[in-house]
């Protein structure tokens, strides 16, 4: 690795950990910038002004700062600095907090990918998603279910993408660096319609409607599966809680685990609700008319209950 070299005259440059404290030569820490040339700061922004301006630890100086790049260095025996990487790629995903840096590492160990990058987006319920870019071998192109089952075995639940997305390239800077903006969103993906078959039942066209709200995305077809579509654990949850609520079905987790795809669940669905006998659906057309007594009524509901007993 190339070395980005010394501090130039009348700036002072400090190798520090998260508590501010100098780390020894060898030991990743932040790039931290003081001197004569620093800045007073972001013009209108005092918030992160005061996240990244921040008193100098070990100035004589009153009102000294330094300035925190976001960059992660070690010094090097010479006296040079190592650039390591930028410290943003570690974000907080349910309550963890996740290096991007080591998904990629391990999606990069997959026999199909050539490489990868993660990043972390907003859904629109304001959840944070892990979505993985990767670049196929010449000639194979793993599925979303191939690349999720692969990092599963070596990964924590919480470190799992939410969506795969294949290209033939990763966008980069003119300066060489990933160009993150130029990444697609996954709603922006062209999903082929070749093959799609649209939700047939009315429970199919349930099951459908629920995954896109939960998931993000706008279209899901009756083969889809809800892993597939970036679906995990937590997610689930939220699906199976919408059926119960929609459906009045309430079934265990497990069960979007043993029937992942929108035809499957809407079968299992179906077979879970309560069925009504022939005489309760004439009951019910029979009572919205005005030429039936009361008493007519109260003989017909007798019978109901005595043929639900048998």
């Amino acid at each position: 690795m190339i070395p980005i070299g010394q501090p130039l005259s009348n700036t002072e440059v400090w190798v520090l950990d998260q508590q501010s404290r100098m780390v020894p030569v060898g030991v990743p820490g932040e790039l931290c910038i003081g001197g004569d040339g620093l800045a007073r700061g972001y013009i209108g922004r005092p918030e992160l002004t005061a996240e990244k301006f921040v008193p100098h630890p070990y100035s004589r100086n009153a009102g000294a700062r330094l300035y925190r790049t976001g960059d992660l260095v070690r010094y090097r025996e010479d006296g040079n600095i190592e650039f390591l990487k930028r410290m943003d790629q570690q974000v907080k995903v349910r309550g963890f907090r996740v290096e991007l840096g080591e998904i990629e590492s391990t999606l990069n160990q997959y026999r199909a990918v050539m490489e990868s990058i993660v990043v972390d987006r907003k859904d629109s319920s304001g959840d944070i998603r892990l979505i993985a870019y990767f670049v196929p071998e010449v000639g194979v192109e793993p599925t979303s279910l191939e690349l999720l089952t692969f990092l599963q075995e070596k990964l924590p639940s919480y470190m799992l993408p939410s969506a795969f997305m294949a290209m033939k390239e990763i966008p980069l800077t003119p300066n060489g660096k990933v160009d993150r903006r130029a990444l697609p969103a996954p709603e922006q993906i062209e999903v082929s319609t070749a093959g799609f078959i649209a939700p047939r039942t009315e429970m199919e066209q349930l099951v459908a409607e629920i995954w896109c709200e939960i998931l993000g995305i706008t279209q899901v077809g009756a083969d889809s599966n809800f892993f597939d579509l970036g679906g995990h654990s937590l997610l689930a949850t939220r699906v199976m809680n919408r059926i119960r609520e929609r459906c009045g079905v309430e079934l265990p987790l497990r069960v979007l685990f043993e029937f992942p795809t929108v035809v499957s669940l809407a079968a299992k669905l179906d077979d879970a609700r309560p069925k009504e006998t022939e005489l309760s659906r004439i009951l019910d057309i029979l009572v919205n008319m005005e030429n039936i007594s009361e008493e007519e009524v109260t003989t017909l509901l007798a019978q109901s209950e005595s043929q639900s007993q048998v």
